[in-house]
């Protein structure tokens, strides 16, 4: 008897980078591309697939650390992130 145990794509994170106090982060999302985390000043940058990016403030750690393994990083950022702290658009 074969058991075959197939394991679940969870994450779109195609990429992951440290840089300092910042984490970097490329997504495979159908509006994100990429991200970023500033561990110091809890700020978030998100950068859509239409070329904008937005500044997230007062983003908690382990709130960013739940969108890099939730399951849809797009869905965890439109009900968790996007709608609950406070944004500027930076180009």
């Amino acid at each position: 008897m074969s058991v075959f145990i197939l394991k679940e794509k969870t994450m779109a994170i195609t990429k992951e980078e440290i840089q300092g106090t910042k984490i970097l982060n490329e997504v495979e999302s159908s509006n994100l591309v990429r991200t970023e985390y500033d561990t110091e000043t809890k700020k978030m940058i998100a950068e859509f697939k239409n070329g904008m990016r937005y500044e997230y403030e007062g983003v908690p750690h382990q709130t960013y650390t739940s969108f890099r393994s939730a399951q849809s990083q797009g869905n965890f950022f439109n009900k968790n992130i996007s709608k609950t702290f406070p944004y500027k658009k930076i180009s």
